[in-house]
């Protein structure tokens, strides 16, 4: 099993790799072959996740260019949107253009109409981020690679296959970071039972099923 020491060192190379709230992870390929293996989304989801990552980033830059900062993160085909966009009908747009990319189930729409934010703004946000990941790595009753953390603005959105235990912890630990006004949680529910249904299975490669409703985006205070 991939010790937590090795899960710390992925979380802490991510975070001096990345320069920007949606910058992509950067480590080396045997650690992140040993991620994908503990990834609770089969490897062929996590393959879709990517390209729906990227088809609908490229869409939405070429539909506005640097008229808009939009970040696209997708999970188990939930695709969460955060950034700033210049109008409502721009904010309406982008979401349209990307439940448009093939294999898109689900939407969550957190752009903000407003200015994009500053450099300083983002590089505290990928910090933040940093900061989430290596606090939850601390928790020896999470695992990091349940959860996908994004953070815009100081508020930290949680996604990813998880119980309930799993989410008000999560939720607990973000809380508790320095910097973060905001936790917002896009989380698939999922039982104990079917927790432990799929941890011998994980990353075999496998026609994805189709995920389970997500919850609409719950604040916690």
């Amino acid at each position: 099993m991939l010790s937590r020491a090795a899960l710390a060192l992925a979380a802490a190379t991510a975070l001096g790799a990345t320069l920007s709230a949606c910058a992509p992870l950067v480590i080396g390929g045997a650690a992140v072959g040993a991620m994908m293996a503990f990834d609770r989304r089969t490897s062929g989801t996590q393959i879709e996740d990517e390209s729906i990552e990227l088809r609908a980033a490229s869409r939405v830059r070429d539909a506005f260019g640097d008229r808009a900062h939009v970040n696209v993160t997708s999970y188990n085909r939930q695709v969460l949107l955060t950034g700033e966009v210049p109008s409502e009908q721009a904010k309406q747009q982008a979401e349209q253009i990307v439940s448009r990319v093939e294999n898109v189930k689900g939407t969550v729409n957190e752009l903000a109409v407003m200015p994009p934010s500053s450099l300083s703004q983002r590089s505290s946000d990928t910090l933040i981020t940093g900061q989430v990941k290596a606090s939850v790595v601390d928790d020896s009753s999470l695992s990091v690679s349940a959860f996908k953390v994004v953070t815009e603005r100081g508020t930290v959105y949680l996604m990813g296959r998880v119980t309930q235990r799993e989410a008000d912890r999560a939720t607990q630990i973000a809380r508790h970071v320095n910097g973060v006004q905001r936790v917002v949680r896009i989380f698939e529910i999922i039982s104990e039972e079917e927790l432990r249904r799929i941890t011998p299975t994980v990353g075999r490669s496998a026609p994805a099923p189709a995920p389970a409703p997500a919850r609409p985006a719950s604040a916690a205070r």
